[in-house]
């Protein structure tokens, strides 16, 4: 008998196998279990029936006040990258903290969540610990797995069955080549050896496993950054040419800029700019509690989660639509060419896109001021916080109606 084989037709590998622990999944609710990358130190309840509740939180307020506890840690370095507009954060523990801490940003080698390294010291054979993309892909491959053994059985049950009636109808076939099903079955045994073989993964020399750089970055966009910038203030974007710390004034006017294709100058922004609609809608909903990410991969701006994605998928799918109702804009040529209204057709063909991953289409009307209200024609003193107020954000939900599930 072949060594490489046993007697049962399974495969016996005469490679070293890597051992692997079983995977266990994270207790997420304690990874992240900050909403924000910033500490928060929640006050007693107040009871109206209850007279000494104000003295808890008046002593709560006051130990807070004395003590040395920060709610806002050092911030957070990163640099504006020109290439592919987003901002880079390459310090380690920043990844994790921005990650860990919002879901901010994603891993520039990653789908989302940036543990490239992870997964390659695994595939090098440097470490046993199971991502879980990994896992879930391996329980993906198990699935496909089982239903090719499932239909594979119940082909041979049915060829079996006509080879009964067959013999039953004709009777036992004289000088007849009669085919065995171990065939099938030897060449599917062979399939999967050289499969098992094929995935087994090269364990990397001790040498180059020290060596080994972790080559991922993390990606913030324009909206993240400026949120982390300007309403957190945790994170401080260096200028790579000088080495200065960028205000948020100066910010606002690189992303702005650079939200047009190609850049525009100063001179030219308007109070409709791209980055201005997407961070004030950004803003929102962040302010709301949700967990904003890209909504790219949906045909939709943003992607509103209830905790993050590590725990459930995306509730809602949100489309900006800028709104010219101030009366400035009534007898602007500029509105009537950038304020069209949309088709049926459009609406329902992004709703079906929607329907079809099982999120709500959102259709978020962003009130424009008008160009005398804008920023840019004030210094750098300029007052943000003012100026984003005359931004008004209108939510509407948008539903596909189907009759036979809307009966009374």
């Amino acid at each position: 008998m072949d060594s490489a084989t046993e007697g049962n037709g399974a495969v016996a590998s005469n490679f070293p196998s890597i051992p692997t622990k079983p995977y266990q999944r994270p207790n997420y609710a304690q990874i992240h279990q900050s909403p924000l990358p910033i500490k928060i130190y929640p006050l007693p309840a107040f009871i109206p029936q209850n007279p000494l509740s104000v003295l808890r939180i008046a002593y709560a307020v006051l130990s807070q006040c004395t003590s040395s506890s920060r709610s806002h840690d050092n911030p957070y370095k990163a640099y504006y990258s020109a290439a592919d507009r987003s901002v880079h954060v390459t310090d380690p523990l920043a990844i994790r903290a921005l990650w860990e801490k919002g879901f901010f940003g994603k891993g520039s080698l990653s789908r989302s969540e940036p543990n490239w390294f992870v997964g390659e010291r695994r595939r090098l054979g440097i470490d046993n610990a199971e991502t879980a993309e990994e896992y879930t892909r391996r329980r993906r491959e198990e699935r496909r797995q089982f239903k090719e053994e499932r239909a594979r059985q119940e082909r041979m049950a049915i060829e079996e069955r006509l080879n009964k009636e067959k013999r039953l109808a004709v009777g036992e076939l004289q000088n007849g080549i009669v085919f065995s099903s171990n065939e099938s079955e030897d060449a599917t045994q062979r399939s999967t050896s050289s499969k098992v073989l094929s995935q087994t993964p090269i364990r990397q020399s001790p040498a180059d496993s020290n060596a080994m750089e972790n080559k991922e970055h993390l990606q913030l966009s324009p909206e993240e950054a400026f949120f982390l910038v300007y309403g957190l203030n945790m994170l401080e974007i260096v200028d790579p040419d000088t080495g200065l710390v960028n205000s948020a004034t100066s910010l606002l006017r690189l992303f702005r800029g650079n939200s047009y294709f190609p850049p525009i100058s100063y001179s030219s922004f308007q109070p409709d700019d791209p980055f201005l609609l997407r961070y004030v809608t950004y803003h929102h909903f962040r302010s709301l509690g949700w967990v904003v990410r890209s909504g790219i991969k949906f045909a939709v701006d943003f992607l509103l989660y209830n905790r993050g994605p590590a725990f459930t998928h995306a509730e809602f799918a949100i489309i900006l639509l800028p709104s010219y109702s101030h009366p400035e804009w009534e007898n602007s040529t500029f509105a009537s060419l950038k304020g069209g209204e949309r088709s049926w057709w459009w609406f329902h063909s992004l709703n079906r896109v929607q329907s079809h991953v099982k999120k709500t289409l959102v259709c978020v009307y962003i009130d424009v001021p008008p160009p005398s209200k804008d920023i840019s024609r004030f210094g750098e003193d300029a007052n943000i916080g003012s100026f984003l107020k005359h931004y008004r954000v209108r939510e509407f939900v948008f539903k596909r109606w189907i009759a036979n599930r809307s009966r009374d």
